[in-house]
């Protein structure tokens, strides 16, 4: 049997930064295929326009005010758009750090756990509310948030982020309505 080469994946992550560190994080996770699952972008450009969100986008929006209750971070900011969520996660919890460091399991850091609890619990409940089907792309993508300048402007962009979505890097024209 020939045994099939798989690529090197990239690793996504800053290479040798503790992702269980108190800070700020801004994460960007993108839809399977980038297709277009989670919310429609209404109202003209000139208007103000707003993201009306689909089932998964509301059931997104769902598990996303669940994440807090199951670790010991803050959501101090997201935005859901037709094919990614951008968050800004907060990790605030001395105590809740040393657990994970000092546990013989420590092989993911919070925010790894966090996002995979997220996209774990809204794949489980689209799939058993709706149809079998992927829901994320593999992975997501992280910014550690280095000081109050650059967590403004952050929060600035997930909240502008629909008025430019035409000209957003992850923009498609997009005809679903789940």
């Amino acid at each position: 049997m020939v045994q099939k080469e798989f690529p090197n994946r990239k690793n996504l992550r800053l290479k040798g930064f503790d992702y269980n560190s108190i800070g700020a994080y801004f994460i960007t996770i993108c839809t399977h295929k980038r297709h277009c699952t989670l919310s429609h972008i209404v109202g003209a450009i000139h208007e103000s326009p707003e993201t009306r969100l689909t089932e998964y986008g509301k059931t997104v929006d769902k598990i996303i005010g669940t994440v807090s209750d199951r670790f010991k971070i803050k959501v101090d900011g997201y935005v859901i758009m037709p094919n990614h969520v951008h968050l800004i996660v907060v990790i605030t919890d001395e105590e809740e750090l040393r657990a994970i460091r000092e546990s013989p399991l420590r092989s993911r850091s919070l925010i790894s756990k966090t996002i995979g609890y997220l996209k774990m619990n809204v794949s489980k409940e689209i799939n058993n509310r709706f149809c079998k089907t992927k829901v994320w792309q593999r992975g997501f993508h992280d910014h550690i948030i280095r000081n109050r300048k650059d967590y403004e402007k952050i929060a600035k962009y997930i909240h502008e982020n629909p008025l430019r979505w035409e000209s957003d890097c992850f923009y498609s024209e997009c005809s679903s309505d789940r």
